[in-house]
């Protein structure tokens, strides 16, 4: 196809077209209706004028007679650009007046007409148009008076001939200003076609042209570009997932593996395999616990949750959990508390109690005081192993927090940690995979919220902070009266 070609194919030429054709219809009707009121006013100067002097001669008529009449259609012929004037006797034979000819029948009837006309004192034989009006006078005879249409005629001359110049102008400005609006448009649709292109063959850095404009474009191709950045990070994380996996999980099946050939190679008694067996179930259970926080966190971030969202208190969630977990925390020397404040959620429930889950967990493994970090008196160390599960409202959020005061994550490690299957240097030692972090933040992220890492120096403050909606919470505070603070 031919640039022409692509240029009058665009939808921005052919809305061109559309709106031209409209403001050319809108223009010549316009101007049809000026001629057409400048039309009738002339025809109302000229009734005007002719009623008068018809009224006048009347007058005359009835005061001097025939005489009269002649000596004043005689005086009033002699005027420049003089009026039409025929006076005819009851035969139809001229009297007096300028006019030679009048096309046929004009004189038989009363009343307006128009009529081709030629005056006596005209050399040429042509033709001319004329707005007359006949009258009857006394004894028969007739009286004509008109006005000739040459002004009328060059008035609706010059209106049409500014309609085609107008029309003209209107349409090579048009064609003008629309070829280069589509000239625009298809550059820019070019330069995005090429980059989508680069995108289609594998090159997922590649964003849309964006330009200061902020049109509608513009604005078309920034919600294009952070789809594409979320797909790049999709697929990022994709290869992640599966670099990690291949990583990550190698070793504890290699472990499995070994386990099961050493127990077919040195076992011999019954409960020798028995003790073999039950490792290997354990290392199963791992292996399944870290699959199923994969499928989980693939679920969050695909989106497929958000089909079984429903109204719920948040604060339901933390106690929950908290009572879940205290008798771990109690088994590991810590002190678990709640502080659920009443809070209205619209989200999945399944997958925050899970995330909140993997919180408290994570302060239960890594949330233990370090001796080396902080003194370990008798006050002192009761508060440090308290870990605090929080559920409250905070402006436009619902935010559940766990605090402990453990080690904690260094500032430059809170983004790296959220990531799957990382583990950093000091929790290397304890049993994990590595999905705890990443899958609370899906989760948030699945929300419309976000997973913070704070500081409660010392130790750490893992917060969700999901977006609450107000009909849902205005539904629960009719329904759920506050809750206390409750210190387990």
């Amino acid at each position: 196809m031919t640039a022409f070609g692509k240029l009058i194919r665009t939808t921005a030429f052919r809305l061109t077209l559309v709106y031209l054709f409209l403001f050319a219809l809108f223009a010549a009707s316009l101007l049809g209706y000026f001629a057409w009121n400048t039309r009738r006013m002339i025809n109302e100067q000229i009734t005007a004028t002719v009623n008068a002097e018809i009224a006048e001669i009347e007058t005359i008529y009835e005061r001097r007679g025939l005489q009269g009449l002649a000596l004043t259609l005689g005086r009033r012929t002699l005027r420049p650009g003089a009026n039409l004037y025929l006076v005819t006797t009851p035969a139809g034979t001229a009297f007096g007046g300028n006019v030679e000819s009048l096309s046929p029948g004009v004189m038989a009837s009363s009343g307006w007409s128009e009529t081709a006309y030629r005056r006596l004192d005209e050399q040429d034989t042509a033709h001319h148009r004329a707005l007359v009006r006949v009258t009857q006078l006394n004894n028969g005879f007739r009286l004509l008076v008109g006005r000739d249409l040459e002004e009328r005629r060059r008035m609706f001359g010059i209106v049409a001939n500014a309609a085609q110049w107008s029309l003209l102008v209107v349409i090579v400005l048009g064609l003008g200003g629309g070829i280069f609006v589509a000239r625009r448009v298809l550059h820019r649709i070019d330069a995005m076609t090429g980059t989508t292109q680069r995108i289609m063959a594998g090159d997922l850095t590649g964003r849309l042209p964006v330009g200061r404009s902020g049109d509608e474009l513009d604005r078309l191709a920034e919600n294009l570009n952070a789809m594409l950045e979320r797909i790049e990070a999709l697929m990022t994380g994709l290869k992640e997932v599966s670099d990690n996996i291949a990583h990550d999980l190698k070793t504890p099946l290699t472990r499995l593996r070994n386990r099961a050939e050493e127990a077919l190679a040195s076992s011999g008694s019954e409960a020798e395999y028995r003790a073999a067996l039950e490792r290997t179930i354990e290392e199963s259970d791992g292996l399944i616990r870290t699959f199923n926080a994969l499928l989980m966190i693939a679920r969050a971030e695909s989106g497929q949750a958000r089909g079984n969202m429903d109204d719920f208190d948040a604060a339901d969630v933390a106690k929950g959990i908290h009572e879940l977990y205290e008798p771990l925390a109690e088994d590991d020397g810590l002190t678990l508390r709640v502080k659920a404040a009443s809070a209205a959620l619209h989200g999945n429930r399944e997958l925050i109690s899970q995330a909140l889950a993997n919180l408290v967990e994570n302060a239960i493994k890594y949330g233990k005081p370090d001796p080396t970090v902080q003194p370990l008196d008798a006050g002192v160390a009761a508060r440090s192993r308290e870990i605090l599960i929080e559920s409250r409202r905070e402006g436009d959020s619902v935010l559940l927090s766990v605090t402990d005061h453990g080690r904690g994550i260094p500032e430059g490690d809170r983004k790296h940690a959220v990531e799957r299957f990382v583990r950093l240097e000091a929790s290397r030692t304890l049993p994990g995979s590595g999905l705890g972090l990443s899958l609370a933040s899906a989760v948030a992220t699945l929300h419309g919220g976000e997973l913070r890492l704070g500081d409660a120096h010392p130790g750490l403050i893992a917060t969700l902070a999901i977006p609450a909606r107000a009909a849902s919470g205005d539904r629960l505070a009719a329904q759920t009266p506050d809750v206390p603070q409750k210190v387990a």
